[in-house]
């Protein structure tokens, strides 16, 4: 399913790019059954480096670095029927300063009956100036399970700069069409970032989100696995069958750390393979 991003008076000029990838399951094995792409967006060669049985692993490459304002990109995940996929991305999306228009992100992933799907990108960096709208939804289909994330940097602490800009974030979950989780934040200017009800002086935000999670013992299980990262603030709950994981701190890489953690107790518990980390974040 390809989701167009619909022209807005306020989004002008900068890159135009569309990626849209479908999964099928071939011969006990999942493959990437259909690809188009138009613009910086593309994905490195599908592999499998949990064996043919497991998940086929690929990496969403945006050549250019980074978006600026007037930019408009649309990625579209499609896991079909019993496949197996995992998608994350080689570095850190950057979200760099705009001279006044705002560049927009949407990304649609859909999840087919028996389809697994762990979405697991890189963190998100929002520069000083920034002026963007990042947009993701997940369609689960009864029978689908989904892991993902959304890790969020605003500035740059280790260069000194704080955060100022526009930037609107949604992150949605639906099953069957209805809906699950439904979440928008606004980060216009600083006034979030220090509040006792937003940030409370944090700079870095993870969002993770699992589905269909029913057992106690798997909240009790990622509640745990966070008290081995005491540099963090973190609050994991359920409701409706989401497991839902907030995760707050100062370092982008303290943050992922803290999910990928959470990510290792929960892909044994909903998927039933054993956590394998994506060579790439080694790198």
């Amino acid at each position: 399913m390809l989701v167009r991003v619909r022209a807005d008076a306020e989004i002008t000029g900068g890159w135009r790019a569309h990626l849209s990838l479908s999964f099928a399951q071939q011969g006990g094995r999942t493959v990437l059954a259909r690809r188009e792409h138009s613009g910086p967006l593309t994905v490195q060669r599908p592999f499998h480096p949990e064996g043919p049985a497991g998940a086929c692993h690929v990496y969403l490459l945006h050549p250019p670095g980074g978006v600026v304002g007037g930019d408009v990109l649309d990625v579209a995940i499609h896991a079909g029927l019993d496949s197996r996929v995992l998608i994350t991305t080689p570095a850190a999306n950057r979200l760099y300063r705009s001279a006044g228009p705002c560049a927009q992100l949407t990304q649609t992933l859909r999840v087919d009956m028996g389809a697994q799907l762990e979405w697991l990108p890189q963190p998100t960096i929002a520069f000083a100036g920034v002026h963007a709208r990042v947009a993701t939804r997940v369609d689960l289909a009864p029978g689908g399970r989904f892991i993902g994330w959304e890790i969020l940097c605003l500035g740059r602490p280790d260069s000194g700069e704080r955060y100022a800009g526009r930037l609107g974030m949604a992150l949605e979950l639906w099953q069957d069409g209805a809906p699950l989780w439904l979440e928008r934040a606004r980060y216009d200017g600083t006034a979030l970032l220090d509040a006792s009800f937003g940030l409370r002086g944090h700079c870095v935000s993870g969002t993770l989100l699992a589905a269909p999670v029913a057992a106690e013992e798997i909240l009790g299980a990622v509640r745990a696995a966070m008290e081995a990262h005491p540099g963090v603030l973190a609050g994991a709950s359920t409701v409706d069958g989401v497991l839902a994981l907030r995760v707050l701190g100062f370092q982008a890489e303290t943050v992922q750390r803290a999910l990928a953690d959470a990510w290792a107790v929960l892909r044994p518990a909903l998927f039933g393979r054993p956590a394998l980390a994506p060579r790439i974040w080694a790198t």
